[in-house]
């Protein structure tokens, strides 16, 4: 980090990164200037809701991260509807899409991801549902009466929830997936396994190693030609194919990009005057293997207080165990480390009761856990990765074993 004082603290993004930032920044006691820019003209919200729960209306918001009291109260200087365009690093100053320069400090890169648009023949933008700001989801919930049928592309966390919800509604859902099973980026087989079954009984048609090729208007909806022949007639077409990491702006001021703006162990460009932090920060993280970019709240959450202490004067690397949540019609999944490059798995308890875990283990030790309606097993689990722990095999797979005595006593005379 520069040795040179800091007094002003401009923020590029007012998600939950950013917003957490600005906001611990001041916890900390910083006196200076803090700014935060949000392309969005509403006020900063929770975004996880979008997906999990549709709106109640056009007119409805999610919660708001901080009420508006909180940022005139805490002196931060929030600025909506206006998009950090370019870095001038020599000058350090951020062009503005006003015009405006805006000199800073320390900047901090919370600029998100967006949505990946699959290469579909006749896709464009305006014709298809998509779900990651306020407009999208107000978008949808004023089409969600009319709505029939709709084709989903893609089958991650954000399609599979949408898709549930739209269950619920006795909507028919199409669910066209380009791998071999749900969830295959971040989940095990046997947790995929049970979430195809689970899927399947709530009624939506799940279709693997299968894309969409083309998509012409048909009526008040579409046609979508998959890659199997078949062609869909669909009301709408949902696109929750994954994210891109909104790392343009860090590339052209030559700042290293590789899936997300490339950041240290503390969370630092090689520019000392800029860091970067949430969904569009990739960083090497001490659970995975190698460079790690993470789409969740916590992470989110953690890197923004990471990063204010290390601009307050306390310089820590960022290790905080990753964890994750998503929520299904009745199955709510809760995943507490990173699993990549786990070469074997442990269940704990019976999927046939839709609730039970799978313990990953990587040359035999612990590194995941994958958890259905187990929320005790989860933040066990959570305290266990956290501390380094591991769980026998054997003791994993028992249900009768009692997690919770593995996690390390307290010390005599410290608050249990």
């Amino acid at each position: 980090m520069s040795s040179e004082p800091i007094s002003r603290v401009v923020i590029a993004g007012s998600g939950q990164a950013g917003v957490e930032l600005a906001a611990t920044l001041r916890q900390r006691g910083f006196e200076g200037s803090v700014i935060v820019l949000g392309d969005e003209p509403d006020l900063p919200y929770q975004r996880p809701p979008l997906s999990k729960e549709f709106l109640k209306s056009v007119e409805d918001a999610p919660l708001p991260l901080k009420g508006p009291a909180f940022y005139e109260g805490k002196d931060i200087d929030l600025r909506l509807g206006v998009t950090a365009k370019r870095i001038d690093r020599a000058a350090k100053e951020l062009e503005l899409s006003s015009g405006e320069r805006l000199a800073y400090d320390h900047l901090v890169l919370a600029t998100g991801a967006r949505n990946r648009m699959p290469p579909v023949r006749g896709l464009a933008q305006e014709d298809v549902m998509e779900l990651r700001t306020l407009a999208h989801a107000r978008l949808l919930t004023g089409r969600l009466d009319e709505l029939k049928h709709v084709t989903v592309l893609g089958g991650g966390f954000i399609g599979l929830e949408v898709a549930s919800l739209l269950r619920a509604r006795d909507v028919t859902v199409e669910l066209v997936e380009a791998a071999d099973r749900l969830m295959g980026r971040v989940l095990s087989h046997e947790m995929s396994d049970y979430f195809r079954g689970f899927h399947e009984g709530l009624g939506t048609r799940l279709r693997f190693k299968t894309f969409a090729e083309e998509m012409q208007r048909h009526g008040d909806g579409f046609k979508v030609r998959l890659s199997d022949g078949d062609v869909l007639e669909t009301d709408a077409v949902m696109v929750a194919a994954g994210v891109l990491p909104n790392s343009e702006m860090a590339s052209e001021a030559g700042l290293q990009v590789n899936n997300g703006v490339v950041v240290d162990e503390r969370l630092l460009t090689e520019d000392p005057s800029i860091s970067a932090i949430g969904d569009c920060a990739a960083h090497p993280n001490p659970y995975g293997i190698g460079m790690v970019r993470l789409e969740s709240v916590q992470n989110a959450v953690d890197q923004a207080k990471c990063v204010a202490a290390r601009l307050t004067g306390d310089d820590q690397p960022y290790d905080s165990l990753p964890w994750f949540w998503s929520n299904q019609a009745s199955a709510r999944l809760q995943i507490a480390g990173l699993s990549m490059g786990a070469d074997e798995a442990v269940v704990r308890g019976d999927p046939a009761e839709g609730k039970f875990s799978v313990f990953l283990y990587r040359q035999g030790r612990l590194v995941t856990v994958e958890s259905v309606n187990s929320a005790a097993d989860h933040m066990v689990s959570r305290k266990l990765l956290s501390a380094r722990l591991s769980v026998p095999k054997e003791v994993a797979a028992d249900t009768s074993v009692d997690l919770k005595g593995l996690l390390p006593k307290p010390a005599v005379g410290s608050a249990a």
